[in-house]
């Protein structure tokens, strides 16, 4: 059976992400040990709080390095949220760290100005994009039998803004739109958490089990 390595650096909803691919017949390991990572099929990168403290978690632990490295070999990869953010090289939010860098683009704050509040909590909709992407390779596999206009469950004062934007498959708006998923090879990426999604978000992370 595949098996998901779900990276604890402790900054992520560890538990509730395991718990949800659990109850869909998944089988998980919860670890910060770069090891696990090389003998896992596929990745998860969960993630809540500050850019900076992120990247300094996984380095100690060795985990950055192993990433990168683990999604240039092709290995299947899910990030969520901070997560998703920490897939971009440059954010906002940073004082002084760069992310993996495996996405070209910048992870922006949303601007007070728009009226909005911030953060951004709770449900929206997913719009899905059809670019060339989806004329090139069909819908984006995270997607299959997602309606558009789904709801989904956000929490964060970021997003990304990535530079290619044929790698984005659905977006959101508020106070303008924004890439709510990412897809680019093996990687993909949600700006929302799927595993507080309730039965959209379970669907969208069985899509991820049968990549």
């Amino acid at each position: 059976m595949t098996r998901i390595a779900i990276i604890d650096y402790g900054m992520g909803n560890i538990h509730s992400v395991q718990k949800a691919l659990e109850s869909l017949g998944a089988e998980t390991i919860v670890t910060a040990r770069p090891e696990d990572i090389k003998k896992s099929q596929k990745l998860v990168l969960p993630g809540v709080g500050a850019f900076d403290d992120a990247v300094a978690e996984l380095k100690k632990q060795g985990l950055f390095d192993a990433l990168i490295d683990e999604i240039k070999n092709k290995k299947i990869f899910l990030g969520i949220c901070l997560g998703m953010q920490l897939l971009f090289k440059k954010s906002q939010e940073a004082v002084k760290a760069n992310g993996l860098g495996i996405l070209d683009g910048e992870v922006k704050r949303f601007d007070k100005k728009m009226n909005i509040k911030v953060p951004h909590m709770g449900w929206n909709q997913l719009k899905k994009v059809a670019g060339r992407r989806s004329q090139v390779a069909g819908e984006c596999p995270l997607l299959k039998g997602i309606p558009d206009g789904a709801y989904v469950y956000f929490c964060h004062s970021y997003y990304p803004e990535p530079k290619n934007k044929d790698m984005i498959c659905a977006t959101t708006n508020y106070g303008g739109d924004f890439a709510a998923v990412v897809w680019q090879g093996n990687v993909y990426g949600t700006q929302f958490h799927p595993e507080k999604s309730q039965e959209i978000g379970l669907r969208i992370l069985k899509n991820f089990i049968c990549l």
